[in-house]
């Protein structure tokens, strides 16, 4: 019945799917022109609720009402986009001269890199969770390992060691960082217990603690994915050079998709400056007084900037891991495109998506 019901669906014409298009286009356009004007009309009473801060650009104000992009741009600046570029150059030196030694020199180089931003106390709380995470695993439960891992996520809620931990820091940031690394470290070490308890490897405890702290520390997944699982982070690390797409370590894949990483970036930057919609949506006042069509572009700007924030978060770690030769997860896909929720939580994060289902 389904083979038969397929054979009766006939493409659309051409000029309805461009009708479809046209209206689509228009609709999202008007309403976001009508969001901006809006957010121009009412810039100064915005600038003094939620201090909008000098735009990049002179003549414009800048939203900074998005956690997350604010974060992670600040963060980026000060030092997590340089040692990402550091984690490139490091994958292709000993890809180049010393392709045995590469898996053990990127093990390093994440857990330097890690140190130098979350300082040795903060790492040292990562080092306690693999550490027992590693430990329950040996017993090949998982249901003990799902109480192990569960409880150590767990410790992020507790108040007073959250007071502890703040008092390392000069910054409530820096804390947060640290906060975002055990919370993304917990989901990797999930992964390796179950998948140490399904299917023990016949190596020794030393080479799979080795693999774990590979697998933890790698530092472009490190703080805030995309996540992969435990079997495939180490199948895909472990295939020979010769198995791997060479266009995926090349220079033309390198300029190519930095060129699309930074047009991403440009787009969002644009968005949060012609557009206030996160300072908006967080005052009731300005929800009740916002016109019906600009109502409209405030729903469509926020979930379209937090498709193209994630492009841009996911994007530039998953240009580094395929030139490391694994699979990341695919990006994600726009959400204007989506009729169902369900492929939303498909596609959206394709990589949690598939570590909940393995």
């Amino acid at each position: 019945m389904t083979s038969k019901s397929k054979a009766q669906l006939a493409p659309l014409p051409r000029t309805e799917i461009l009708a479809y298009w046209v209206l689509s286009l228009g609709s999202h356009l008007y309403s976001f022109y009508q969001l901006h004007r809006f957010s121009k009309e009412h810039e100064a009473g915005l600038e003094r609720g939620f201090q909008l801060e000098k735009g990049l650009v002179k003549g414009f104000k800048r939203d900074l009402s998005d956690f997350e992009w604010s974060f992670w741009t600040e963060w980026a600046k000060k030092s997590l986009l340089w040692t990402l570029i550091g984690h490139g150059v490091i994958s292709r030196l000993t890809r180049i001269f010393n392709p045995k030694f590469r898996v053990p020199a990127l093990t390093i180089y994440g857990l330097l890199a890690a140190s130098s931003v979350l300082g040795i106390k903060g790492v040292s709380v990562l080092l306690v969770h693999v550490g027992l995470s590693f430990s329950v695993a040996q017993l090949q439960k998982p249901a003990l390992s799902w109480c192990c891992n569960l409880l150590l996520l767990s410790t992020l809620h507790i108040h007073p060691l959250q007071e502890i931990q703040r008092g390392w820091y000069k910054t409530e940031e820096e804390y947060y960082l640290l906060v975002f690394s055990v919370a993304v470290c917990g989901l990797r070490l999930i992964s390796f217990s179950l998948e140490h308890c399904w299917s023990p490897a016949d190596s020794g405890g030393a080479v799979q603690l080795g693999w774990l702290f590979s697998y933890t520390f790698y530092h472009p997944f490190f703080y805030n994915g995309p996540i992969i699982s435990y079997r495939d982070y180490t199948e895909q690390m472990q295939r020979p050079a010769e198995e791997c797409d060479g266009d995926k370590s090349g220079a033309i894949y390198l300029v190519l998709r930095s060129g699309r990483i930074i047009l991403w970036w440009c787009l969002a930057e644009y968005m949060i400056h012609v557009m206030y919609m996160h300072s908006i949506q967080s005052n009731e006042t300005y929800l009740e007084i916002l016109p019906p069509w600009a109502l409209g572009g405030l729903a469509l700007a926020l979930v379209q900037f937090f498709f193209v924030k994630y492009l841009v978060l996911f994007g530039f770690p998953s240009m580094l891991a395929s030139m490391d030769q694994l699979v990341p997860p695919k990006l994600p896909r726009c959400v204007s495109i989506m009729y169902s929720f369900t492929g939303m939580w498909r596609h959206f994060d394709a990589g949690l998506y598939r570590w909940l289902i393995r």
